[in-house]
């Protein structure tokens, strides 16, 4: 119990160092590889930023809480193009900002990617506004 407990507080340590430079994503997503290779990324992955495969990793709700926080809207980081947001029939649906949050949690698929953040600044999907702004971030 005690390692277990040790593991967590290690993990919670390593969370709030690196929660300054982290990016979720899927590991298969080629727009992200794409846009990771455009900005210079791939090369900080690991060494200054923390990747977080949310395929394997979900994301926590804190985590979402956080994004949340920075963009202003759980509907900003919901991704329409999901598979699911067809299937389900969502567009026919009018969502309130508890659903966005529930439907982000319950499928990763719903995330918006890739979300980056930066210190204070958060990056959200792949525009080409997106790109270019974290391309000067990166400068």
């Amino acid at each position: 119990m005690l390692y277990l407990l040790n593991l967590q507080s290690q993990r919670s340590l390593r969370e709030k160092t690196n929660d300054m430079k982290k990016i979720y994503t899927i590991g298969h997503c080629t727009t992200s590889l794409a846009m990771f290779e455009e900005t210079g990324l791939d090369k900080l992955i690991g060494e200054k930023f923390t990747l977080q495969n949310i395929k394997f990793e979900k994301i926590t709700p804190a985590q979402l809480d956080e994004m949340k926080n920075m963009v202003g809207s759980y509907e900003a980081l919901f991704s329409r193009r999901a598979l699911k947001y067809k299937e389900l029939k969502l567009k026919d649906k009018k969502l309130t900002e508890k659903d966005y949050r529930q439907y982000i949690l319950d499928e990763y698929t719903f995330l918006k990617r890739p979300v980056i953040i930066i210190n204070n600044k958060i990056f959200v999907g792949s525009e080409k506004k997106t790109i270019a702004a974290l391309k000067e971030e990166l400068k």
